[in-house]
């Protein structure tokens, strides 16, 4: 059974700008370019490109979910 948690943050003004750091997000583009053309990523390669699709998946959610409060709060 998933468990809930509702947890309140203050927003920095710039939150539009969660997004994955410009290193990172070249990190991750470069990891999923290779196994594109080699068809496969080391193990330790494959933990490091889920970990930033993760991120990269986290931050989506905290800039919509963002998003939405500012609509609501206007």
């Amino acid at each position: 059974m998933a468990e809930s948690v509702l947890v309140e943050i203050q927003l920095p003004r710039d939150w539009r700008r969660f997004r994955l750091p410009p290193a990172l997000h070249d990190r991750l583009q470069e990891l999923l370019d290779r196994q594109d053309l080699e068809g496969k990523l080391s193990k330790r390669e494959r933990r490091e490109a889920e970990a930033l699709a993760e991120l990269v998946d986290l931050l989506s959610l905290m800039r919509l979910r963002a998003e939405l409060a500012a609509k609501r709060g206007k």
